[in-house]
């Protein structure tokens, strides 16, 4: 399970990128209760999303050319630079160079080799996020690829990610571990998509889990906001229940309860 006591390869941020933050920030705190704090015009409209005085995620404005509304899970690096070059080794893509972010630590943004945007953080005095797997704080990160095969291979390269791959109802799904965790220490799952969603025109996105008190509230509470729907309530067996849904300006991700919650 997540824990903000981050280790190599693990998630430690997340954010949103969307065109309009007002009614972003406006749509998360009906759903999960978050207070946006902005870091200042000096930050260029970035701001944390907390709850409870503690922050669970981050949002700010698109800034790359031709960009849509997305989250993007962020992972622990110990050093950046070196996971650039790690990136460019195994046919991924740089999409922002390392750079510092004042004194709070180092980032950089990736595009994997089936198209999945990522990004790293190196902590500096913001060491991540400071709630995870609590009601209404993210529990889990997965990746919907076009090749699974090639993102298993690409991960374990640049991040020494463990998988074990299960049997999720006859669909073939990797669960992902930092290295030498184990399982109890999993933070992720990659999934390949299935050929009806590539004949689609699906491609490849990493999307947040969201652990909340009741699935069923939460999905009726976005959708009656303009949320649109990907995957109504379901249980899934030994996992718990969860639905999928994009926000009201098209920012993918789910919200679960675990069975263990």
């Amino acid at each position: 399970m997540l824990t903000t006591t981050y280790v190599p390869g693990a998630p430690n941020w997340l954010d949103l990128g969307t065109p309009d933050i007002p009614a972003a920030a406006a749509f998360y705190k009906d759903v999960f209760g978050w207070e946006v704090h902005s870091m200042g015009p000096e930050a260029g409209g970035y701001g944390f999303f907390q709850l409870d005085g503690k922050t669970v995620a981050a949002v700010g404005p698109l800034t790359e050319e031709g960009a849509t509304s997305a989250w993007t899970p962020y992972f622990q690096t110990a050093d950046a630079d070196a996971t650039a070059k790690a990136v460019e080794q195994a046919g991924g893509t740089v999409r922002m160079a390392p750079d510092d972010v004042f004194t709070a630590g180092r980032m950089a943004a990736f595009t994997d080799p089936t198209g999945a945007e990522f990004a790293v953080w190196q902590p500096g005095e913001n060491t991540g996020l400071e709630a995870v797997t609590d009601v209404n704080s993210l529990s889990w990160t997965e990746l919907y690829t076009t090749d699974a095969a090639a993102a298993k291979d690409f991960y374990r390269t640049v991040f020494s990610w463990d998988y074990e791959d299960m049997d999720m109802g006859g669909t073939a799904y990797t669960v992902v571990s930092p290295a030498g965790g184990g399982q109890d220490a999993s933070q992720g799952g990659i999934m390949q998509l299935a050929q009806e969603h590539l004949a689609a025109g699906s491609r490849s996105e990493w999307h947040p889990y969201i652990e909340v008190a009741d699935v069923d509230a939460t999905f009726a509470k976005a959708t009656e906001r303009g949320a649109t729907t990907f995957i109504p309530p379901m249980d899934v067996e030994g996992v718990g229940r969860m639905a999928m849904v994009a926000d009201p300006f098209g920012a993918p991700l789910a919200v679960i309860r675990g069975v263990e919650a």
